[in-house]
């Protein structure tokens, strides 16, 4: 008993297996992320400083210099981009290798970090080093608006800091959320001539800011030990950090030996502005501010809007008025165009394949058998790309598109096969599967491997170009391997099963025949096998000849 003989001697094994295949790819289907394209770049490292009040030149010595040399060289990076503004802010972006694990990239280029932090600028440590991955896809673009004017464009910033940015990262497939606009900060502008006359140094203004600005724990009352009588501790607090323009007007600068006071009102203009006013964005001829969020590695982009439109819809009901969240750019309905597209070309692709098979055997049944095996394979496939960690995306679909193509020749040969024996050689239907996959299964294990050398090689190709067709080509050949499973085990059952009723009509004809030459003067004899096969017919005639 050869290999296919067993699934035709077991249909019902061959159903369940097939009925398997496609309920992993159903499911599959469900959990892949959606995108336009594969995931093939290279994963990012962003290090971020600030040196407040310095220059690019100073950010260039002082910064980029020290950490810059302490990266260069981590294991995996591929190449490393920074830049310096005169607002003070350096940013370092690390590009690591193709494939690898952007969480490890990270421990990496912080661990780096660590030695080099003694020798920064002390303002620098004090701001911290922000290290965060980067994702180059791009979901969308919000706009926070106020139509009517009521809100200008530093409230609207400092508003979606404040309660938008942190509930958009927080959904499930949103990589960061990044503000283009300033939040609030006290902007104390000096006066240097003030300044010097009484002999004063940004310096003193900077110490006396941080000494007086501090959120001071005082103590308590009646805490241990305590005399006797006190049966109550109470906390004290201070007022702590200052908030108020006039707070920071009553800051002491200076003191003179005879009393006098120098307050920072004296010497400097206060005021609630921006921390930075580099940026400004208005949308629909309106003030507004600008939010770019990144899609999450491996996250479904469709699956991502979806709960993001959500999420937006939640807070737009704690929303003042004249305050209005729109979405600018949403990145999804292209790959959902993209995708809709794919998909009925894919449908198209499958009915004219039907069609031509049609045409060609001229026979219901045997058009049936490849309507069944050319969905399983297809289907099944999804349950690869899902184990591969592949994604869905126009590369993908489109190998399934010329995949239908192969997989249908399997098919083909093999109920092409069965047909010739029944009508040729005159077997019954299970006889005639059998005989078939003796004469045709090596072939058709052996047409599977050419296409495979031809895809397999293509998937392992290195570097970004093999990133490019990995997907492409290892879908193709895992549809081609499942096709070939399906032509050595479904397809000959099927076979099996939908022609027995032709054998049995063909026997009726014959016998029918034989009783219509009866009547004619003729006897007719027809020798049937021990196993129904319609071996030889002998025919008896008027003068007794056999």
């Amino acid at each position: 008993m050869n290999f296919s003989e067993f699934f035709i001697l077991k249909p019902r094994f061959a159903g369940v297996i097939a009925v398997l295949m496609i309920l992993a790819g159903l499911i599959s289907i469900a959990v892949l992320p959606v995108s336009q394209y594969p995931n093939i770049t290279p994963p990012q490292i962003i290090v971020t400083a600030n040196y407040p009040g310095a220059g690019a030149s100073v950010l260039v010595d002082m910064v980029a210099v020290p950490i810059e040399n302490e990266i260069n060289g981590v294991d995996g990076i591929l190449y490393m981009s920074s830049t310096a503004s005169d607002n003070g802010e350096y940013k370092l972006t690390v590009t690591f290798d193709i494939g690898t694990d952007p969480d490890m990239a990270q421990v990496k280029v912080e661990n780096r970090l660590q030695q080099v932090t003694a020798l920064l600028p002390e303002v620098v440590t004090q701001e911290g080093l922000s290290v965060e991955t980067q994702s180059a896809n791009i979901l969308a673009f919000l706009a926070l608006e106020s139509p009517n004017g009521t809100y200008d464009g530093l409230y609207l910033s400092n508003f979606a800091y404040a309660n938008i940015q942190n509930p958009l990262a927080r959904v499930e497939g949103v990589g960061s959320v990044n503000i283009y606009g300033p939040q609030y900060s006290m902007r104390i502008w000096l006066d240097p001539v003030k300044m010097a006359s009484l002999g004063l140094s940004s310096n003193d203004v900077v110490q006396s800011v941080e000494s007086q600005n501090i959120q001071a724990a005082i103590g308590s009352i009646g805490a241990a030990p305590a005399g006797e009588g006190a049966n109550r501790v109470l906390n004290l607090t201070a007022k702590g950090l200052l908030n108020d323009v006039a707070d920071f007007k009553e800051i002491i600068v200076a003191v003179s030996p005879d009393g006098g006071v120098v307050r920072l009102k004296d010497i400097a203009a206060v005021e609630m502005g921006a921390d930075n006013y580099q940026v400004s964005a208005s949308y629909n001829n309106s003030p507004s501010v600008i939010m770019a969020l990144s899609q999450a590695p491996n996250s479904n982009a469709l699956t991502t809007m979806k709960n993001l439109k959500a999420q937006m819809e939640k807070l737009k009901k704690s929303f003042p008025e004249d305050m209005e969240f729109k979405i600018a750019y949403d990145s999804t309905l292209f790959v959902k165009e993209s995708i809709l597209n794919i998909i009925s070309t894919l449908i198209v692709t499958f009915g004219l394949v039907i069609l031509v098979v049609y045409l060609f055997l001229q026979d219901a049944k045997a058009t049936l058998i490849p309507m069944i095996t050319i969905p399983v394979s297809l289907i099944a496939t999804f349950a690869v790309i899902y184990m591969l960690g592949f994604n869905i995306n126009i590369l993908t679909l489109f190998a399934l598109i010329l995949a239908i193509g192969l997989v249908v020749d399997d098919a083909i040969i093999v109920v092409e096969r069965v047909q010739y024996l029944m009508q040729y050689e005159k077997m019954n239907s299970l006889s005639a599967a059998i005989q078939a996959m003796r004469d045709i299964g090596s072939s058709i294990v052996a047409t599977t491997f050419v296409l495979l050398s031809i895809f397999i090689p293509v998937g392992l190709m290195a570097g970004l170009t093999g990133e490019i067709y990995k997907q492409f080509a290892l879908t193709i050949a895992t549809a081609v391997t499942f096709s070939a499973v399906n032509a050595l085990t479904l397809s000959p059952a099927l076979c099996a099963l939908f022609f027995r009723r032709e054998e049995g009509k063909e026997l009726e004809e014959n016998t029918v025949k034989a009783e219509g030459k009866k009547e004619r003067g003729e006897a007719s004899a027809l020798l049937v096998s021990p196993s129904g096969n319609p071996k030889a017919s002998a025919r008896l005639k008027g003068e007794g000849t056999a």
